[in-house]
């Protein structure tokens, strides 16, 4: 998966001039803070150095899991056209990018997040997004939320690991008040972003909301640690996103978790696959969680024709029957 074209433009030009070895050293920085989680009272993204490390390290890969949560989530709502986004701590605007190219229908957006640094970069950005009418609010998420106006589609990507554990449930339940139609909360496919996305979907669940994606069920989470629920997407790498991580590869695979939750019931799957399917000598092994509220593998021969043909087809996320 790519940024789209006019967004990977916009983002080179707000690259130009900066050297190699001080973007690197920035993006050394800042991905340690993602990995380690820290919660020191400092944003992650505290300066413009920071925010351009951003641009050419993690906006690909938060892209590219917004943007195929996304993807899933229209796929089980089928009525799902947006006029309005709402995106909490917006970063440079990732969730509206993939918003627009996913819905036609998006008409504005209004973008929250704390950063000066990161709404800087992203109001330079946010011409990549056009038409969509945009509105920056500079506030505190857990605090500043009081005079924000509902919108279709609310989203909150990669952003409950910076948060205390405290302020999880008030925001969610702020966030489904917030939410005319659909709710997407994305976090890193880790087992701590599992756990933290188990927490919001039970508060969903139990604020009555219909869940769309990607769990096939309402029921208890079947997995237990130390496995968790994850996905993948794997990202193209540019030239300097190589050079910036040191990376010999062209590609990297992001692991992210999500979960969608609508005011309107969802056509939901029989199954999703949760891990990349095993393929053998006439044989596919499918890991998957089921509407009924349970995990299981499911062989599939070649001898079962149709069956086997699908299942050579489907990939890791997909939805199964």
């Amino acid at each position: 998966m790519e940024l789209p074209p006019a967004l990977r433009s916009a983002v080179d030009q707000l690259l130009e001039g900066v050297t190699l070895p001080v973007l690197r050293e920035a993006a050394v920085t800042l991905s340690l803070r993602y990995r380690g989680e820290v919660r020191d009272g400092r944003l992650h993204i505290s300066g413009d150095l920071a925010a351009k490390a951003y641009l050419a390290t993690r906006l690909p890969a938060t892209y590219a899991a917004v943007r195929a949560s996304l993807a899933v989530t229209a796929e089980a709502l089928p009525g799902l056209q947006p006029k309005s986004l709402l995106d909490i701590g917006a970063g440079p605007g990732t969730a509206l990018f993939a918003a627009a190219d996913c819905f036609d229908s998006l008409e504005t957006a209004t973008l929250v997040e704390t950063s000066e640094a990161i709404r800087q970069v992203g109001n330079q950005l946010a011409d990549a997004a056009a038409p969509v009418r945009v509105e920056w609010i500079a506030a505190d998420l857990a605090t500043g939320l009081a005079g924000v106006a509902p919108a279709d589609l609310v989203t909150l990507a990669y952003v409950l690991d910076e948060l205390s554990p405290s302020a999880i449930e008030p925001l969610v339940d702020r966030l489904w008040a917030l939410t005319q139609d659909t709710l997407l909360v994305v976090e890193p496919g880790t087992p701590a972003g599992w756990r933290r996305i188990l927490a919001v979907r039970s508060r969903l669940i139990a604020a009555g909301a219909h869940l769309a994606a990607p769990c096939p069920h309402s029921a208890a989470c079947p997995l237990a640690a130390p496995d968790w629920c994850h996905f993948s997407r794997r990202v193209a790498r540019s030239r300097l996103h190589r050079l910036a991580k040191s990376g010999d590869v062209p590609w990297e695979d992001e692991k992210f978790i999500y979960v969608a939750a609508s005011r309107t019931p969802a056509e939901t799957p029989a199954a999703r696959v949760l891990a990349p399917p095993q393929t053998a000598s006439g044989t596919v092994r499918l890991k998957l969680c089921q509407a009924d509220g349970t995990a299981a593998e499911k062989l599939v021969t070649r001898r079962e024709g149709a069956a086997y043909k699908a299942a050579r087809r489907v990939g890791w996320g997909d939805a199964v029957g």
